[in-house]
């Protein structure tokens, strides 16, 4: 995983936050029912559950973002009500997200003072004095005055974590910090949260990967359906290899029945669904990108001579540290971003000059890492998400009428063959989970006239099985419809698992071309830090 195995110390007896009872509910669910927890100072506690478990609405909880239905808050001993993310601040709760809230063009120092009674003047000297002293404690090395858009990942990170600890260092939240870092960053980001565990914060750790789970936690928490089902302590913890770990949070998760069928999954991946099939690269290449350059705005990565192939039936995984351009190769795929110079050859057709529309239909599909906003259109339906890319087409539109029936007809068929948990094809697709919007983008993408589909992140920030299910999906489309796909992921793991050979990306370029095969992984690493070419 990348993060060295945290020792397991004794429990801490200091209550930073207790839970007691506490409910939530929305129309139609229950997303909190009951929960008691305690969270204590100098102890790393991890919350674990699928997407829906309540892990999100237990986080805008604590950090006032939401208000309880029923039950009590306390911290410190003290009954509580956090009625706003300022009042959490204050009282000593600090929440870092997945998706980082910095102004990339404001200063380092400028970002921590935003947030201010606006009627104060700005300190810069007592900022400046409180900056340190969190440098110190998080051992960060952050120029105060360097712009936020010229730093790493790794380095925003550390400014959300002190942005968070600002007004005390009570409680931090950290809601799946790893899952746009480098293996690099997430090894810094082990020493930090040790740092902080051992100066007496209680770290709240929120991930779906159950290996950083055990390497980092000191107790493991699992929701399912909003309710606590299930605690392993840090004595427990202590006891159990990593094996045992992962079955009994499994266990916890999906139930006794099928924890040992998850595991063997999870653990050894001889469960999968589909086989790697035989590649034929005897004949011409699917798709051929040749000499392939873009233009970036300020800060992005464009690409530089770039070139591949991909057969069809293959699934070529593109590897490498986030911000080398993948976006940009995305994008110039689809046809969202054009070419400043190269060229683009599909199925022996030269579409260089295509837009998105008109490579649609040569079969070239796109499934964005931001599901929300650019996948889809969050306030409509989910039977008109389905259709969003034929919009003025047979056969759900004729004469420029909408034929709704059809649209409708369509989607509960969609819904029904891909498992689509939602209330009905007429609810607004921003009020399904994130697996769930998911398969809404692979239903409509994995159609029978894909003959290239790019997949940027396909799995990002879904649980265990609603990840399985899409890896699944993206096997699928290779070996049943033999379209060539081209999958995008930080997750090195999943395109392990999932591809026929790995691509890196360093500047903006490939740098070289990984079959996958026993050594990879290693190969694939030399790569990405620039020690080999292949």
């Amino acid at each position: 995983m990348g993060v060295e195995r945290s020792p397991r110390g004794e429990p801490g007896n200091d209550v930073a936050v207790a839970l007691s009872g506490v409910t939530k509910r929305f129309p139609g669910v229950v997303a909190n029912d009951g929960i008691s927890l305690t969270f204590r100072r100098g102890e790393v506690h991890a919350l674990l559950g699928e997407n829906g478990a309540g892990k999100s609405t237990l986080i805008s909880i604590l950090s006032g973002m939401q208000q309880p239905d029923e039950g009590e808050i306390r911290i410190a001993g003290r009954a509580v009500r956090i009625a706003s993310p300022r009042a959490a601040l204050k009282l000593g709760i600090g929440t870092v997200y997945q998706h980082v809230l910095l102004i990339p063009s404001l200063t380092v120092l400028e970002n921590l003072m935003l947030g201010g009674p606006w009627w104060r003047p700005l300190d810069r000297a007592a900022t400046l004095k409180r900056f340190e002293e969190l440098s110190g404690l998080l051992s960060a090395r952050l120029d105060p005055d360097a712009p936020v858009g010229r730093l790493s990942l790794g380095q925003q990170q550390q400014l959300e974590i002190m942005r968070a600890l600002w007004h005390g260092e009570l409680v931090l939240i950290l809601d799946e910090p790893t899952s746009m870092l480098t293996p690099q960053g997430v090894r810094e980001l082990g020493v930090v949260i040790r740092r902080l565990r051992d100066h007496g914060v209680a770290v709240v750790f929120i991930t779906h990967k159950l290996g950083e789970a055990y390497e980092l936690a000191d107790r493991i928490t699992v929701l399912r359906l909003g309710k606590v089902v299930g605690e392993l302590a840090p004595g427990q913890l202590r006891e159990l290899d990593e094996r045992q770990v992962v079955d009994a949070v499994i266990g916890f998760m999906f139930g006794r029945r099928e924890a040992g069928e998850a595991l063997e999954e999870t653990l050894t991946g001889e469960a999968e669904a589909l086989p790697r099939h035989a590649v034929d690269r005897s004949g011409a290449p699917a798709l051929a990108l040749q000499g392939a350059a873009t233009r970036g705005e300020r800060g992005e990565c464009p690409l530089q001579e770039a070139e591949l192939e991909v057969w069809p039936g293959e699934i070529l995984g593109i590897a490498g540290i986030d911000g080398n351009g993948q976006k940009h190769l995305a994008e110039a795929l689809a046809g969202q971003r054009p070419l400043s110079a190269g060229r683009m050859v599909l199925n022996g057709r030269d579409v260089t000059g295509m837009e998105v529309v008109q490579r649609r239909s040569v079969g070239v599909r796109y499934i964005t890492d931001e599901r929300l906003g650019e996948g889809t259109a969050a306030a409509h339906s989910v039977a008109t998400n389905l259709v969003l890319k034929q919009i003025g087409r047979p056969p759900f539109w004729a004469g420029g009428l909408t034929r709704w029936p059809a649209i409708h007809r369509h989607a509960r068929e969609q819904i029904q063959v891909h498992d689509v948990r939602t209330p009905s094809e007429q609810t607004p697709i921003a009020k399904l989970s994130g697996g769930n919007i998911q398969k809404v983008l692979l239903a409509r993408e994995l159609d029978p006239e894909a003959r290239l589909v790019i997949f940027n992140k396909p799995t990002y920030g879904l649980d265990l099985q609603n990840t399985k299910l899409a890896r699944d999906r993206i096997r699928a489309g290779a070996g049943t419809r033999g379209a060539a796909l081209v999958v995008i992921s930080n997750e090195l793991d999943e395109l392990l698992e999932t591809c026929d050979r790995i691509a890196v990306m360093d500047g903006g370029t490939i740098v070289g071309v990984v079959e996958n095969a026993p050594g990879a992984e290693a190969a694939i690493g030399r790569l990405m830090i620039g020690a080999d070419a292949a």
